[in-house]
């Protein structure tokens, strides 16, 4: 087992263990993940209107990004993210991508949500906080505070719903480059 598979299968269990992931054991039906929430407690806002149960997940998928400065040893970023909507306009979520040399890549993290930017109903803004696990050997010195793979990520997105299920986003990396994805709700 590689690094970066004890990394996430370490999550996993202590998310496992603490209760994260707990669902309801008397439900049964097909589609009970919809209905779960991976979220540990304290993401959601006290007091924060809860998501539509038709608008709880979100997947993310980037094909591509855009670097600030062309290098050599830049490959192809392709992501896929899932969040998990939460009262407050908040959220929580996984994605793996693999990053700009190459590596398998996992971030873990909390955001929220801003809708109706601008007085324009279909602008919204989003943040995330967490950690990732990925830039190692050669290229650990590429994200900052970074301890064996594991390194703290923010990470700013723009974004436009054009339809009520579907958006465009740009999402800001840092030093690194934009981020270019496509959103689905359900």
């Amino acid at each position: 087992m590689n690094a970066l598979q004890h990394g996430l299968l370490a999550i996993i269990l202590t998310s496992s263990l603490t209760g994260v992931w707990a669902q309801s054991a008397a439900s049964s039906a097909a589609d009970d993940w919809l209905n779960s929430n991976p979220c540990p407690a304290w993401v959601a806002a006290e007091g924060g209107s809860a998501p539509a149960a038709d608008k709880r997940w979100d997947l993310t998928l980037s094909p591509y990004t855009l670097h600030w400065s062309d290098s050599a040893e830049h490959k192809p970023v392709v992501l896929a993210s899932l969040d998990r909507a939460v009262p407050g306009h908040r959220f929580c979520g996984l994605s793996l991508f693999s990053n700009s040399f190459g590596q398998p890549t996992g971030y873990v993290y909390v955001g929220q949500r801003w809708d109706s930017l601008m007085g324009q109903p279909q602008l919204f803004a989003k943040v995330t906080a967490g950690i990732f696990y990925g830039y190692v050997g050669k290229y650990k010195d590429k994200v900052p505070y970074n301890y064996q793979g594991f390194s703290p990520g923010i990470i700013p997105s723009l974004g436009y719903q054009f339809t009520p299920r579907d958006s465009a986003q740009v999402l800001v990396l840092g030093t690194a480059g934009l981020m270019f994805a496509y959103g689905r709700t359900f």
